[in-house]
């Protein structure tokens, strides 16, 4: 291999990306756009959920069990019905997500230590933010039951018991519960994947396309060196958008990076390497941009973004799938980007996936190697 004609092809790459602004628009101003986008708008943060309230009963004690959700942080009291009608019509109109119903007992069940009920409805179409807000919902009606229970017990003159078995959770790694500190790792792996192939996708096709290609099977060029010349632009140009990403997410959105930086670039540099040669892959095969780009679209994002375990949890996928995810690698650097920036681990914890992306992108290098011939057929 003669470094001399990777550095020409390399240099001739870099050439095309800076004097076609859409090339250099898609490399980095692309990636920063979806980032900002994703991590704003992506939050699996149930907070202000919209609710309504009929209050049959209209007692300071109805009142005070009202005052709970609307001092929470978790609904916001959107107004009170006076009927059936008016409660459905809040829902359907989703100007609530949640209904609670206390009954016109409610207040003599109370004063007479009886067991008294409320009904929390909540509309199901979403099914996400019904199942959270329900358990927000259990745990205030609880809290103020144990309240009431206390409470009763010293007007009886009787000394409560103090609790036998009391619960002190402690959250690791992400303390308060913020998505995004686990989104934003996750998402630029997401968007690293489908950016990178979709760059090199273009790049053999093009030469195709414009018939350029027969003029580099002319000169002295191989393969594998032709191959290594296109990424390595590519490449740089992808390390650029990985800092950026980096610190995107320590300034604009606050995720701590609690691990090494030098681990987040070298296991990013194992990814790209891959993704990139992805792309080339699909572009040597296709020769087409169109084509090459609606594959590299299908190859990366759907897989990336449904299997890689960045929005939903692979162990509650059917048993096939979660098989079939061992496949995809951005599952490996999600993983990788989540321990390093929440958990701070090191290689030590974390060999056999970096081990699996090495694998990855030599495998990706020398399979766009592998496939690029020169000949005009």
């Amino acid at each position: 291999m003669n470094l001399r004609r990777v550095r020409a092809v390399a240099h001739k790459e870099t050439l095309h990306i800076l004097r076609d602004p859409r090339s250099l628009g898609m490399a980095i101003a692309i990636p920063m756009l979806l980032l900002l986008l994703f991590g704003y708008a992506l939050t699996l943060d149930v907070d202000d959920v919209p609710m309504v309230v009929w209050d049959q009963s209209g007692s300071p004690a109805s009142r005070e069990l009202v005052s709970r959700f609307a001092g929470s942080r978790y609904f916001t009291v959107r107004g009170h019905v006076e009927s059936t009608q008016e409660l459905v019509h809040a829902i359907d109109a989703r100007d609530a997500l949640v209904a609670l119903v206390i009954p016109a007992d409610y207040a003599r069940r109370l004063a007479t230590r009886g067991p008294a009920t409320v009904q929390a409805i909540v509309d199901g179409s979403d099914t996400n933010t019904a199942t959270i807000a329900l358990g927000y919902a259990s745990a205030i009606v609880q809290g103020a039951s144990q309240d009431v229970a206390l409470a009763s017990l010293r007007r009886l003159g009787v000394q409560a018991l103090p609790a036998s078995l009391e619960l002190r959770p402690r959250v690791w790694y992400n303390p308060d519960l913020e998505s995004k500190d686990a989104i934003v790792p996750g998402l630029t792996a997401v968007i690293m994947m489908v950016i990178a192939a979709m760059l090199t996708s273009l790049t053999v096709a093009r030469e195709w396309e414009r018939g350029t290609m027969e003029q580099l099977i002319s000169t002295p060029v191989k393969g594998p060196e032709l191959v290594l010349g296109k990424l390595i632009p590519y490449f740089a140009v992808g390390m650029l958008d990985v800092l950026i990403a980096v610190l995107v997410g320590e300034f604009v959105f606050g995720v701590p990076l609690r691990g090494s930086s030098a681990l987040v670039f070298g296991t990013a540099a194992l990814f790209l390497a891959g993704a990139l040669s992805l792309g080339l892959v699909i572009s040597i095969v296709t020769k087409s941009q169109l084509l090459a780009s609606q594959v590299a679209m299908i190859a990366t994002f759907l897989p990336a973004f449904l299997l890689s375990g960045f929005m939903y949890a692979i162990a509650n996928m059917p048993a096939p799938l979660q098989w079939f995810t061992y496949l995809v690698p951005a599952r490996y650097f999600v993983f990788l980007l989540r321990a390093i920036y929440l958990k701070g681990v090191g290689l030590r914890v974390l060999a056999l996936e970096a081990a699996l992306l090495t694998v990855f992108g030599m495998a990706m290098v020398l399979l766009a190697m592998r496939r690029f011939r020169k000949r005009l057929t």
